[in-house]
């Protein structure tokens, strides 16, 4: 049987909307049926800059997307300031929600959205792509591996860009009205969920922010960092700015392995991927080369991340849709635990780099 195909309606034409809506045409299970944005005119001309087949439904309007009883998701990338109240709209209206990371500009927003979809039956998961890359499954099974490489002791990841000045200056991301977490909520986002995922998402006891943050004038983040320390002692740190040159690093450090990988947010190709990693590595005998040495890992995939992140996402409306099934809480779940890191560290940074408690 082919599988039900999942009718897309997506909110707003950022421009991360155009690799998204790529995404949706090459998903098996999934098609674009609509578009919305706050004009007419605008919906029209990216439909048209984007190829959107000739019987994509045109919106001048959020509202009006979110009225037509035909579309099963939305896909949202709007600003996070406008998360909260057309993800709770489209969890009203009944329709499943792919939801563009940061979920929102604190953990308190993301539970009313949660909330909604909740009492709506709607699934939730957000863009966070890397996440569905097989390279990650493959990953997961080297950090899982007590043999190989034992216990997490430390995480460090890395996620910077260095931003033009145009998008330091006009970018919504560097706003405070639209996206006012700036680098912490967008590109922070990645390096905390990475952490998470390193440590089987158990959330860290402490989280400190570094000092040396770098604000815009009107106090938007573009470059921080912070540390983790979980009761077992384990620790992790991260860095994330808009002021350096690209850079997407993992290193997962174990009892007995360490894991690397250079391109985690966005593979350096589409459809292959590499990770490194070195189990039970020493010195040789004259101290002057490892053994063994690390290996190199290459994961190949037809379908890119961001197709098989918009597949997963409609498989699960799919199985809510014909089977009856209640919607997944595992992303939901695990947004929301990437949220409350983020919303610590930049509690410590204002209170001037304090440690700051997490609880759930």
């Amino acid at each position: 049987m082919s599988p039900t195909v999942i009718k897309f309606g997506i909110l707003g034409c950022a421009e991360i909307a155009r690799k998204v809506s790529r995404a949706i045409t090459l998903a098996p299970n999934a098609t674009i049926y609509a578009v919305a944005s706050r004009s007419l005119d605008k919906a029209t001309k990216f439909a048209a800059e984007n190829s959107f087949p000739p019987e994509t439904k045109l919106y001048g309007s959020y509202d009006a997307l979110l009225e037509d009883p035909a579309v099963d998701a939305v896909y949202v990338p709007l600003p996070t300031s406008l998360h909260i109240h057309w993800a709770v709209v489209a969890a009203r209206k009944g329709k499943h929600i792919l939801l563009e990371k940061p979920v929102a500009l604190n953990v308190a927003e993301f539970d009313v959205i949660v909330k909604a979809c909740v009492e709506n039956g709607v699934q939730l998961m957000d863009g966070t792509m890397w996440m569905h890359h097989p390279r990650t499954a493959k990953m997961r099974e080297f950090v899982s591996d007590k043999g190989r490489f034992g216990d997490v002791k430390a995480m460090h990841t890395t996620f910077t860009f260095a931003g033009t000045a145009n998008f330091l200056t006009n970018d919504i991301r560097v706003k405070p009205d639209l996206d006012g977490l700036g680098a912490l909520g967008d590109a922070g986002w990645y390096c905390i969920r990475s952490i998470l995922w390193g440590a089987d998402y158990e959330l860290p006891e402490i989280v400190t922010a570094l000092p040396g943050p770098v604000f815009n004038e009107a106090g938007v983040i573009f470059s921080c960092g912070a540390s983790l320390r979980w009761k077992d002692g384990k620790i992790a740190t991260f860095h994330c700015s808009f002021l350096s040159h690209l850079t997407m690093d993992i290193t997962a450090i174990g009892t007995k392995g360490t894991l690397h990988v250079h391109d985690f947010i966005i593979p350096f190709q589409e459809k292959e991927a590499s990770f490194s990693l070195a189990s039970e590595s020493w010195f040789n005998d004259l101290v002057t080369g490892w053994v063994p040495k690390p290996s190199e890992h290459l994961v190949r995939t037809e379908l890119p991340q961001e197709a098989l992140m918009v597949k997963e996402f409609s498989s699960l409306v799919d199985a809510i849709k014909t089977k009856g099934s209640k919607p997944e809480m595992k992303w939901p779940t695990i947004s929301r635990k990437t949220q409350l890191v983020l919303d610590s560290v930049k509690l410590s940074i204002e209170q001037g780099f304090v440690a700051i408690e997490v609880h759930e």
